[in-house]
């Protein structure tokens, strides 16, 4: 479960979830087996700080989705301000086996005119940028050697072993691919009863006038940075609505 001792309101579900950009929203897929999940959780909860959790339930899993505020810190001497970054940390739950497990994050098909997207992954960053003549947008999250890394953590601990599969995928059946320079989706590898498997997307952006790498390093976060800094956060208040 994410997030399970901090303070938190339930709403009702109208909302598909999504990150707002400036070339539309990053909305979020999960497909278990041939089976996708609804556009709408089966629960919505309000956490301090303007944050989210959506959560569906199955019969062989648990979803949950946190969308955060995320800060991350990168040096003023060093990179350019950044517009905004939002955060995304996706887990699941298993309950039974599973032998696929599909979750994607994916900007409109139609970029806006003007707009240029292309792959910007590297150094364990699954990545695209889209840019047009104002504004520059990074997304990104775990390619297949940081989730390997990320194993006893945040993935199940023998993906560890998958390490060799990373550079030669004749007999992988697992990877991220980048959906036509829009988005990405995560094909992970089986999953047993008892597992659980947390993966980060990260979006931010800045004016396009800014030459720094700033958008590409704010993207390398873990779904531990992330959590992190929202159970560091203080509590605050949060608003009781009636569902």
């Amino acid at each position: 479960m994410l997030l399970p001792a901090v303070p938190r309101v339930r709403l009702r579900s109208t909302v598909r979830p999504a990150i707002d950009t400036p070339f539309g929203p990053l909305t979020f897929t999960t497909a278990i087996g041939s089976t996708a999940l609804p556009l709408l959780p089966d629960a919505l909860f309000e956490l301090p700080g303007g944050r989210t959790v959506a959560r569906w339930g199955t019969p062989v899993a648990r979803v949950e989705l946190l969308l955060s505020p995320y800060d991350p810190g990168l040096d003023p001497e060093n990179w350019g301000p950044l517009t905004d970054c939002r955060a995304a940390v996706w887990r699941i739950d298993v309950l039974a086996p599973i032998g696929r497990v599909q979750f994607g994050a994916v900007l409109p098909v139609r970029l806006p005119e003007g707009a240029d997207a292309g792959w910007d992954g590297g150094q364990s960053l699954a990545a695209i940028t889209v840019d047009d003549d104002s504004t520059k947008l990074t997304i990104g999250g775990n390619d297949e050697e940081a989730i390997c890394h990320a194993a006893g953590a945040e993935v199940p601990r023998r993906w560890a072993e998958l390490i060799d599969q990373v550079h030669d995928h004749s007999h992988s059946t697992w990877g991220v691919d980048a959906d036509h320079q829009h988005g990405m989706t995560w094909t992970l590898p089986p999953l047993e009863t008892g597992d659980h498997c947390e993966l980060p997307v990260v979006a931010a952006w800045a004016p396009a006038a800014d030459e720094t790498a700033n958008t590409w390093y704010a993207v390398l976060a873990s779904s531990t940075d992330v959590l992190r800094q929202v159970t560091a956060e203080p509590a605050g208040v949060v608003v009781v609505r009636k569902c």
